[in-house]
């Protein structure tokens, strides 16, 4: 059975104001000083724990160029854009539709982009 990772990716990080702005959102941004963004980080402990994982990420649609730049391995059919922000139940309602449309027995934990390592 093969894991889909699915990163929710589509908050605009308001209380972290003014490191993260609607135009440019936490998870996008590289908070720790580290050299990567809170998305990339959290992709990379997902892909240390099963790295054969397929990854999925929804976001808004004025994110996915971050989302393309930051993780260039995701198949673009693997970014899902939110037709609307209507808060993780959705979210992950309409990842969980995708994954099952191509891999119904496919286990698909999911996860916060801007968690702290």
């Amino acid at each position: 059975m093969k894991t889909h990772v699915v990163i929710m990716a589509g908050g605009v990080g308001s209380r972290l104001f003014p490191l993260s702005t609607p135009e440019h959102p936490k998870q996008f941004c590289d908070l720790l000083e580290c050299g990567k963004s809170m998305i990339r980080l959290t992709w990379e402990r997902f892909l240390r724990v099963d790295p054969e994982a397929e990854f999925w990420v929804v976001t808004s649609a004025q994110y996915g160029h971050f989302v393309r730049e930051q993780l260039p391995s995701v198949p673009e059919d693997h970014i899902l854009l939110e037709p609307a922000a209507r808060n993780t139940a959705p979210c992950i309602a309409y990842a969980s539709a995708k994954i099952a449309a191509s891999c119904p027995s496919a286990s698909a934990p999911s996860c916060p982009s801007a968690n702290a390592p």
